[in-house]
Parts: C-alpha cells; structure tokens; sequence
C-alpha cells in the first residue's frame, strides 16, 4: 500500500488522491472551496522555476498553491 505525503512531494506529471487536509479554519474551507476534498483526484502540471508556486489540476481547474499551503494536503499516489 502506497504511504500518504504531503500535495508539495508530487512531481510533474503525478496524480494522486487527496486523503486529509491538515489545516484548519479559514484556510481548511479556503482549500475546500478550490476542490482540495478527501477523494478527489489532483495532479502536478508544473512547478514554477523558482520553485514556488506549484499548479495542480483539480476537478478540471488549475490551480496555483504556495509550498506551504501545500504541505497541509496529503495525498495517495496514484500515478507517477
């Protein structure tokens, strides 16, 4: 059975299943507005040259997160 880690270790290309968001209060219903839900299906698109911002595909939306706010998503491996 594949670990959890956190949205940030996903490479380009990967997709992987949400399995618990780790924040909390306005910034946990933030990530729940953009679709980051236990169960949904999220992939890396790109990482920017500096090395943040990462986009990630969601419910067929690309969206922008910071490291940090990344790190609070854990995710299953799906696909490399």
């Amino acid at each position: 059975m594949t670990e959890n880690i956190s949205l940030s270790e996903l490479l380009p290309g990967s997709k992987a299943i949400i399995t618990d968001l780790c924040a909390e209060g306005g910034m946990r219903r933030r990530l729940q507005d953009l679709g980051f839900v236990e169960g949904s299906e999220v992939d890396c698109v790109n990482i920017s040259p500096l090395g943040d911002p990462t986009a990630y595909r969601i419910s067929s939306t690309i969206i922008a997160l910071r490291h940090e706010d990344a790190d609070k998503i854990k995710v299953k491996i799906t696909k490399q």
